[in-house]
């Protein structure tokens, strides 16, 4: 391929706009030390990252999750809840007691009215300027 052209990697990336950003993004990475999966040929960064687009040697939808993920600023772990797994003050206050009584669970019980008066007693949480 001699030139790159937006025509050439249209048919990868259906909007123009969004082509831009991934080819955008991935010079940046370039630049920032990440290998190419295309000969250089004394290109530019820029010019490097349409023709990984064009030649199919990263994907559109690759590109994009990194993308979205290098753009976020407070990442949500999803992780699995265990059922039956205790947390680390459970098992610390397990340590504490004595082996030899049985275990029992006690779930504690509120009135309607009990609840109220602690939800009422809530502190709400400082205003930020950032949001």
């Amino acid at each position: 391929m001699a030139r790159v052209t937006v025509e050439d990697c249209i048919d990868k990336v259906d909007n123009r706009f969004e082509l831009v950003l991934l080819a955008s993004h991935r010079a940046r990475q370039i630049s920032q030390g990440a290998s190419i999966t295309v000969d250089r040929d004394n290109d530019k960064n820029p010019v490097v990252a349409l023709r990984e687009i064009a030649d199919e040697t990263l994907s559109p939808d690759d590109l994009k999750e990194d993308l979205i993920h290098s753009l976020q600023k407070h990442v949500e772990v999803d992780e699995p809840e265990h059922e039956g797994v205790a947390t680390d003050a459970e098992m610390i206050g397990r340590a504490d007691e004595e082996d030899d009584q049985p275990e029992t669970i006690a779930f504690d019980q509120m009135s309607e009215e009990e609840l109220l008066a602690g939800i009422e007693g809530l502190v709400p949480p400082e205003k930020n300027e950032d949001y």
